[in-house]
């Protein structure tokens, strides 16, 4: 039997759900989720890969109007470089409400010759049950898709029947990926992405869109991951926030992302972590490169 591979964009507007469902799809954390738009700020790859068939999912960030920094200029690029390459896209959207952002990917996508399946999410949250129906129609009149599904990525409710329907929409391929490979990204920027996701869950207002975390030091034994981060920020006034009173908001995120590495990595793991202040690194693209953005 000829083996299926191919990329499969999954693109929608911040905050719709498209790292929960890659996560919920590989049964483990590939990107990290917060409750926060533009928490995803990198392409990452999750490969998921069976007998036959390869997928290789590309998680985007969410595609937004409000593009007035490098940095969201970037992760709008970054985004829309994706469906250049894909075999298959999958449009995100929120089953409780549409918006002009809605829009606006949906017109970035009217140039894409690949197949799209429309993915109608968080309908666990749609009350009553029969407005459901109504929203899948309306839905099938914004394009013509493919395949229109409604799902809740996390209850995992008709995943399943959105898996069975990707491999005859991809190519005939051999696999691209060794099959144990599950995605692209390396322990450290694993590690940062926890750091991070800790801190946006913990802080509350803009805070969190001006930071980001490098790691300085990442080092293994047998026993033992040694991990020095540091924190970069934008203003003084945010360092004092990120630091917190007596140092409590650090040691409050360094305990919980070093409780989730441990578990990740099956070892211990020290961590340091310090606060730098780098002016406006987010809207400096030479900033954003040193700092590992694409």
């Amino acid at each position: 039997m000829a083996t299926r591979c191919g990329f499969v964009a999954v693109v929608g507007r911040p905050n719709v759900g498209k790292s929960t469902l890659i996560n919920a799809i590989m049964g483990r954390k590939i990107s990290i989720v917060t409750n926060k738009p533009q928490t995803t700020r990198h392409r990452i790859l999750a490969v998921h890969s069976d007998k036959h068939t390869q997928i290789i999912f590309v998680d985007t960030p969410g595609i937004h109007r409000k593009a007035d920094r490098a940095m969201n200029r970037l992760m709008n690029r970054t985004a829309v470089s994706a469906l250049a390459d894909a075999d298959l896209v999958l449009f995100v959207c929120d089953a409780t409400r549409w918006t002009d952002e809605d829009d606006d990917v949906l017109r970035r996508l009217s140039t894409v010759k690949a197949p799209i399946i429309g993915l109608l999410n968080k309908v666990d949250r749609v009350r009553p049950k029969e407005r459901l129906f109504a929203k899948l129609a309306e839905l099938s009149t914004r394009r013509d898709f493919a395949e229109i599904y409604p799902l809740s990525a996390m209850k995992k409710t008709n995943l399943a029947e959105l898996m069975t329907a990707i491999p005859a929409l991809l190519p005939e391929s051999p696999f691209l990926f060794p099959c144990e490979m599950q995605t692209d990204r390396g322990v450290e920027f694993q590690a940062a992405e926890v750091i991070r996701e800790k801190l946006t869950q913990m802080l509350h207002q803009e805070i969190p869109y001006g930071l980001t975390v490098q790691i300085e030091r990442y080092a293994t034994t047998d026993e033992q991951v040694t991990i020095d981060a540091v924190i970069w920020v934008e203003r003084d006034s945010q360092k004092g926030i990120v630091v917190g009173k007596g140092g409590q908001v650090l040691k409050t995120v360094g305990q919980s992302a070093r409780l989730e590495l441990c578990e990740q990595l099956q070892r211990r793991v020290h961590l340091e972590l310090w606060v730098k202040v780098k002016e406006n690194w987010s809207d400096s693209e030479q900033d954003l490169m040193r700092l590992g953005y694409e």
